[in-house]
């Protein structure tokens, strides 16, 4: 399994594909198929049955799964940064930076 650049909560931005430039927080992060799910992004209509959450049925729109390499991590300012990993000296613990502000992230 490969070692994954996002975490679900955080600010992702999407920097290629149909859904490029828009931005959202990771809902789920899929490490068995690199993908994650971002709110608002890759929206898709879906086809559903009467149930007891909807017993209309209809037409859903969901997001759909993006691909971890069409996401990048945002700074405080709304940025996309690439990011890597430090070890803090007062607490010992691995944290994320910024590769170009050295700040961490989140």
């Amino acid at each position: 399994m490969a070692k994954l650049h996002i975490k679900k909560g955080e600010n992702v931005m999407v920097i290629a594909g149909n859904s490029k430039g828009q931005s959202g927080r990771v809902l789920v992060v899929d490490a068995q198929t690199n993908r994650a799910i971002v709110e608002g992004v890759n929206m898709i209509s879906k086809n559903t049955k009467p149930s007891a959450d909807n017993p209309k049925g209809g037409i859903v729109k969901q997001e759909a799964s993006v691909h971890m390499s069409n996401l990048m991590a945002m700074d405080k300012d709304g940025k996309p940064v690439r990011t890597s990993v430090q070890v803090d000296e007062s607490t010992g613990k691995k944290i994320r930076i910024s590769k170009k502000s050295g700040e961490a992230i989140k």
